[in-house]
């Protein structure tokens, strides 16, 4: 949202000229901090900002400066316009609205190549086989991030105490795999919550001063690799078949295919080699392991092996074969 914030402070004072901190805070609905941060940002893309002082003073762009959108940019733009996602976040209507205007400022040729691109790619974001989680509290959740409001939730998550009560300043939302997440921060700590988890939400009036340096992009990258980590806290020994690895991107999380593969040892004459496969726990690594049939042999720990010898031994005698 800052990077249309900034496209909309640009649009601004190349529409109306001169305009002051206040007036930008005004017309872009945040503080005026945010537009002292805002402006130096533009300066520091290239674009020619200039404040003038006094009382008669305010920002303004270098004369004869304009906006221009090249064929390229024009095709491609069309291509972050995502139906889906804007309408469960409350802003379908203003999507469209603003796709319309953008299309009729556009000069015919550009118009027609912007229309093409968004008729021959689409953006589906959920996975597979995966139902979009209700998420009741999202639009009112990506206002309150916008307007800088903090916020009081209700949230249910997977250890105890199970419900808990939490104070955030919102500070963005991130659409992972057709699964929204907000990210707050309480305190200092910034953390992510699903928000289908979000039992209830109130938007407090107060509101909140934004990290200077926060990156969401950036943030996001980091919590999610730490997740991935944290989420694999044991693991299993195993001797596989060659095919079996080359099997395990298509049937596993990515970061159990990754370890597993970086720590894959040498292939003997018989086609089958060592390696380490992190797991969540015994039972995980029973069900995920399963998936690999008889390409695979576990090794440790001593509980999964046994695990897999009952499970061996109870599919013997399930699809024993009689004799003739």
């Amino acid at each position: 949202m800052r990077a249309s914030r900034l496209v909309s402070l640009l649009l601004l004072l190349q529409a109306r000229g001169r305009m002051t901190a206040q007036e930008l805070s005004t017309a872009l609905e945040v503080s005026v901090r945010t537009v002292y941060r805002d402006v130096e940002s533009l300066g520091a893309a290239g674009v020619p900002v200039y404040a003038d002082r006094g009382p008669t003073g305010g920002y303004r762009l270098l004369d004869g400066y304009r906006t221009r959108l090249t064929v390229d940019e024009a095709e491609t733009l069309f291509l972050t316009g995502m139906p889906g996602p804007a309408e469960e976040l409350g802003l379908g209507t203003v999507l469209a609205g603003a796709e319309l205007k953008l299309l009729a400022a556009l000069p015919g040729e550009l118009g027609d190549r912007a229309a093409r691109a968004r008729d021959r790619f689409h953006l589906d974001a959920p996975g597979w086989f995966r139902a979009t989680e209700p998420t009741p509290h999202l639009a009112a959740l990506a206002d309150a991030v916008w307007r800088e409001r903090m916020i009081e939730i209700r949230y249910r998550r997977w250890k105890a105490p199970q419900e808990v009560d939490r104070r955030l300043a919102p500070l963005g939302v991130v659409l992972k795999a057709g699964r929204w997440y907000l990210v707050g921060r309480a305190d200092t700590e910034a953390r992510a919550y699903r928000i289908a988890s979000v039992l209830d939400l109130t938007v407090l009036d107060e509101g909140f001063e934004r990290p200077a340096d926060f990156d969401l992009a950036a943030f996001w990258q980091g919590w999610s690799r730490r997740y991935e980590e944290s989420v694999y806290r044991a693991e299993a020994t195993v001797r596989m078949t060659v095919a079996a690895l080359d099997l395990m991107p298509f049937v596993f999380p990515p970061a159990m295919s990754r370890a597993a593969r970086a720590a894959a040892g040498p292939v003997d004459n018989a086609g089958w080699l060592y390696t380490v496969v992190p797991i969540e726990s015994v039972r995980h690594g029973h069900i995920e392991l399963l998936k690999l049939g008889a390409d695979v042999e576990v090794l440790a720990p001593a509980e999964l092996r046994t695990a897999f010898a009952a499970t061996a031994r109870a599919l013997a005698r399930r699809y024993r074969v009689a004799p003739d």
